[in-house]
């Protein structure tokens, strides 16, 4: 017979305590403990007797890796590949982000059977989403359902290759006298699901809401049980969706895949770097063109700065899109390493189309751009600057430069100005003017006309 007894979880993080807490341990957040019973089964030690398997780890009998193709390449491109059978997949975002368009999508164009389990939308509802973005798949099979155990014979009885829960927090199971979305509904609902998709060879896409702070719903523990982590990213000014992956047992986490949402749903951005320039404004200070690497694409940004004198005691250092911690080093080697007396302006920086860059070979284009505004002279609007800066204000290589050079090729840049050191690993010559440089003074006098 089960006992059951309280238990008390972060709401943010997974960590379980006996006692209400108003600050949890492990993250450090405020008031995010919420109270579920946890069941407690008395079970004593009782010695397997029975058939078990075991195979080598690398056997002629494996059959080659065969991958369900949603047949939308930015998608596919970040899964690895496409869908892996046997696999689970959670797709996380803000509310009225887009993750049920992209699911549907996804579904109206995968070439196999689909059950589109749905616990937020009625039949009809669903059939009204299903036109506007036209949706035609006769392959498609929708059930309304929040029951797990009954959501579960369906897809033993039916057998689809690919499954769809929209949304793990509406699905509950019986068993748990919990509310449907809390931390032990959906970690146990998610494992039973794990399970049958291991079991039927079937994957199952997951639709996860996200908390205040951005993270997955659920949280920690959801994202060790599945296979892979999506990340569906955007802000509602913007109609660009970016798709990331956050894990993936199948393929590469440094892939995006990128989106615009339109009146009929998502289309596919194929070329990202023409889109984030195509509003650029050519004769103004401040403005500098870098390439920035996602996974292997590389995609050319406009890096925007203002620089105003501070009417305040402190100034103010604004970073949209990119690390403010990182703003700050940037700007004491400006002063320090170029003299430019910036401790008493205010900086604003943004990168343009809403994208957030993390790497650091944008580093000496967020330089150039300060400096642009900053003396009001105007940038070269036909060159691309790439380079990590450091705290001696010399210029750094980065990775994959022969891509980078490719891409601002391709889009009709004539200049292009890189660290000296990547000069060496040069292979293939393109029809560009290649400038190595060594510190940031010497780009400085290259870029700004």
């Amino acid at each position: 017979m089960s006992k059951s007894r309280v238990k008390y979880i972060c709401s943010s993080c997974g960590y379980e305590s006996l006692r209400w807490l108003g600050k949890c341990p492990s993250c450090e957040s405020w008031n995010s403990f919420t109270e579920e019973l946890v069941e407690e089964k008395k079970s004593g030690k009782k010695k397997y007797s029975g058939d078990f398997s075991i195979s080598k780890l690398i056997s002629e009998s494996i059959q080659k890796e065969e991958r369900i193709k949603t047949n939308i390449a930015e998608f596919d491109r970040v899964l690895g590949g496409g869908l892996m059978p046997g696999s689970v997949v959670l797709i996380g975002g803000d509310p009225g982000i887009g993750k049920s368009t992209l699911v549907m999508q996804a579904a109206s164009k995968i070439n196999t059977d689909v059950l589109y389990v749905t616990g937020e939308e009625s039949i009809n509802q669903i059939n009204i989403r299903a036109k506007r973005l036209k949706v035609v798949n006769e392959k498609i099979s929708v059930m309304t359902e929040t029951d797990l155990d009954i959501i579960l014979s369906a897809i033993e009885k039916h057998t689809p290759e690919v499954v769809i829960i929209d949304s793990i927090q509406t699905t509950y199971k019986k068993d748990f006298d919990n509310a449907p979305g809390t931390i032990t509904q959906i970690r146990e609902c998610t494992s039973e699901l794990m399970q049958l998709a291991k079991k039927k060879h079937c994957a199952i896409l997951i639709v996860g809401h996200v908390t205040k702070e951005g993270t997955i719903a659920g949280p920690k523990v959801l994202e060790h049980i599945v296979d892979t982590v999506l990340q569906f990213e955007g802000e509602r000014s913007y109609s660009y969706r970016i798709l990331r992956a956050q894990k993936n047992r199948f393929g590469s986490t440094n892939e995006i895949g990128i989106f615009e949402m339109h009146d009929d749903g998502l289309h596919e951005v194929l070329n990202p770097s023409e889109i984030f320039l195509s509003e650029r404004e050519k004769e103004i200070s401040g403005s500098v063109i870098t390439s920035s690497m996602e996974g292997t694409r590389p995609i050319l940004l406009e890096v925007q700065a203002l620089v105003t004198p501070s009417a305040y005691g402190n100034p103010q250092r604004v970073a949209t899109g990119f690390d403010y911690r990182r703003l700050s080093i940037l700007l004491a080697v400006l002063e320090k390493r170029a003299d430019l007396r910036l401790s008493v302006q205010n900086v604003f920086v943004n990168i343009a189309g809403g994208i957030r860059i993390d790497e650091p070979a944008v580093d000496l284009a967020v330089c150039c751009a300060i400096a642009s505004n900053f003396s009001g002279k105007i940038a070269k609007n036909d060159a691309v600057v790439i380079g990590e800066v450091g705290l001696g204000g010399e210029v750094r290589s980065v990775s994959n430069i022969e891509k980078r050079i490719q891409e601002a090729a391709k889009l009709g840049f004539k200049k292009i100005i890189i660290p000296a050191n990547n000069l060496k690993s040069l292979k293939k010559k393109e029809n560009i003017n290649i400038i190595p440089i060594n510190d940031v003074n010497s780009a400085l006098k290259e870029i700004l006309v």
